[in-house]
């Protein structure tokens, strides 16, 4: 029993030791190097398009390289450079951050409705002092303007809420832009070095 369990053992060895070769061989061909060790099979599967055309870099094999030795190149630039800026620009966008405890836009009374409540504590007043018509009028007239500031007031303070995001947009795209660049001129130094004409 202990002789089967030892043959069954090795015959198990030799099996796994020969499909790590035939892997070994299919992801990492003769005369290609990695410092980093070639490849992943899950990097190699990231996507169908290369990564050089979702970055929108043009890359030409100028030592007539195979496509298949270009793309495991691309694969390693695109991994290298990642790890070298700590950029990731083909990862998933994550969604936008809601700012907490953000408060609402006031909405202003309309001036009607300040004129409405105006003219009755007017009209009150005027009627203790005898006078309810012009206290009234008075009343009303201080309400609108009370209402007229008010709603101008929310409008100036809806137009800087728009106007600070808008810059926090304009500042945001300008930052990815400037780390695509960053990340792009990293990739592209890789692949320099193994001998592509990269633009």
């Amino acid at each position: 029993m202990s002789r089967l369990t030892c043959s069954l053992s090795t015959a198990l060895a030799l099996l796994l030791i020969a499909t790590s070769a035939r892997v070994r061989s299919q992801t990492h061909p003769p005369g290609a190097t990695y410092p980093g060790g070639p490849p992943t099979g899950t990097q190699v599967a990231r996507s169908s398009a290369s990564p050089a055309s979702q970055l929108g870099v043009y890359v030409f094999p100028a030592k007539g390289q195979s496509g298949e030795q270009e793309q495991l190149d691309q694969l390693h630039c695109y991994d290298w450079a990642k790890n070298q800026t700590h950029l990731d620009p083909l990862a998933p966008a994550s969604s936008p951050t809601v700012v907490a405890n953000s408060p609402p836009p006031a909405n202003a009374p309309p001036p009607g409705h300040t004129a409405a409540r105006g003219a009755a504590g007017g009209a009150a007043i005027g009627a203790i002092a005898g006078n309810a018509g012009a206290g009234a009028a008075i009343g009303a007239t201080a309400g609108l303007i009370r209402g007229s500031r008010q709603q101008r007031a929310a409008q100036e303070q809806q137009a800087a809420q728009q106007q600070a995001a808008a810059d926090a947009q304009q500042q945001a795209n300008e930052q990815a832009a400037a780390q695509r660049h960053q990340f792009n001129k990293a990739f592209g130094a890789c692949l320099d070095g193994k001998g592509y004409t990269v633009k």
